[in-house]
């Protein structure tokens, strides 16, 4: 069977910011709607649409596909049966806008094209160079995180940017090397969409990101990337309230043996352990495990190269934010204050998210302590844009808000509180 890549699904999909395992959820609704029963694609049927290895789905399937769309299939570049995949598309899928939503959009799409292109001498050789430029793109996604962080449409392009790492798997030859560097930059894409999704509580989604993420770190053999996927899993529990799942997930990353290679893992392990540990209200046990972290940072060796989402690590801000996190779930607002002093004196200017975070973890420790105005002052500085948009930190203001009005109820703190928050209304 002719398996030519589907080009204009895979430029369809960039454009509207679909990934493999978002538009199967979205087809799989579609289907329900249709049958009455949930659809039971997933990541890897849509991979073989774009692959080319499903050149025309099943009836239901695609009239799922052309209600998600609003396109009929073959506008969608499949191919019906008994046709050639060389019979020509109709005109508007020669449009040249968007053959270069096509190239610039995605490296797996270029890749394959040029692999099946007539007349070339024979399959495109990956390198590593091309993997080069998919860090290039993590670096991106993790520098729109530390901005941003939470947003769906990072979410989007991170899973859209694991499916073009899975994709340059098929667009030709390439050593042992090459082929695990790319399922650890899939794995590393998936791991920024799951975190993405964890830090805009969208957990569901979260956990599907993470089960992928999961499987392409085990296949790529990245003992980093591994340590990443569950550290996050276990930060993602933490999150939910399941303090039991957490620790598990996080006895995972922390007995990866890159944590006794480099003691910089180790200090991130033990941080987010403590971190977890604060939900158990054990001080001491917070204490020791904190102690350990501070312990690996100092043996660990500033010059060794790390992954690119190490660097908040290196300089012991996320130990600091960590360590705020863990006094402020046990209660200790006092201390929770000087962590938070710390560790927004050590996160670089572009860490916007983690600041209006701990910005917010502060105006809880400060009214922890009683101080209801100086509270009301700092948080009051946490950027709009961070309030209203990003789901935790609204979250944070939100409940410091009922915190504020149930201590310090009729006084003028709160009504400049309740004037200051309805404005939001209009900033937005």
């Amino acid at each position: 069977m002719d398996t030519t890549r589907n080009v204009v699904l895979e430029a369809w999909m960039a454009e509207h910011g679909y990934s493999s395992n978002s538009l199967a959820d979205a087809v799989n609704s579609a289907l329900e709607r249709l049958t009455g029963r949930l659809g039971g694609l997933d990541g890897s049927s849509v991979r073989a649409w774009k692959a080319g290895r499903v050149m025309w789905p099943k009836a239901a399937t695609r009239k799922a596909l052309e209600d998600v769309s609003g396109l009929p299939a073959v506008a969608l570049g499949f191919v019906p049966r008994g046709r050639s995949s060389s019979t020509p598309v109709p005109p508007q899928q020669e449009d040249p806008d968007m053959k270069r939503r096509t190239l610039v959009g995605g490296i797996a799409a270029v890749a394959a094209a040029a692999a099946a292109a007539p007349g070339t001498a024979g399959p495109r050789r990956i390198g590593m160079s091309d993997v080069d430029r998919l860090n290039k793109r993590f670096a991106e996604i993790i520098a729109s995180d530390h901005r941003h962080g939470g947003q769906l449409g990072i979410e989007q392009r991170a899973a859209a940017l694991a499916d073009e790492a899975l994709n340059l798997q098929n667009a030709g030859s390439a050593t042992q090397r090459v082929r695990s560097s790319l399922y650890a930059s899939a794995a590393a894409f998936r791991s920024s969409a799951m975190w993405a999704a964890i830090d805009g509580r969208r957990y569901d989604v979260a956990k599907a990101h993470m089960r992928e993420a999961q499987a392409l770190a085990e296949m790529s053999g990245d003992q980093a990337i591994k340590f990443r996927i569950w550290s996050h899993t276990g930060t993602m529990y933490r999150h939910m309230g399941r303090p039991a799942d957490a620790f598990a997930a996080n006895d995972v990353a922390r007995n990866l043996h890159i944590t006794r290679r480099d003691p910089m893992f180790a200090c991130l392990g033990h941080a987010r352990h403590a971190a977890t540990l604060g939900h158990t209200g054990d001080s001491a046990a917070v204490r020791r495990a904190l102690g350990s972290a501070r312990d690996a940072l100092e043996r660990a060796d500033p010059d060794l190269t790390r992954p690119v989402w190490m660097a908040p690590v290196r300089n012991g801000a996320e130990l600091e934010t960590l360590a705020l996190s863990a006094h402020l779930r046990l209660g200790n607002f006092e201390q929770a204050e000087s962590h938070a002093h710390r560790s927004l004196s050590l996160l670089d200017p572009q860490m916007q998210r983690d600041r209006a975070i701990n910005t917010a973890r502060l105006a809880h420790a400060q009214l922890g302590q009683g101080d209801a105005d100086a509270a009301a002052v700092t948080a009051m500085t946490v950027p709009i844009d961070a309030a209203t948009r990003h789901a935790r930190v609204t979250r944070m203001l939100q409940e410091f808000g009922a915190a504020l009005r149930a201590s310090a109820h009729g006084s003028i703190t709160v009504q400049t509180w309740t004037v200051y928050t309805d404005a939001w209304r209009t900033a937005v």
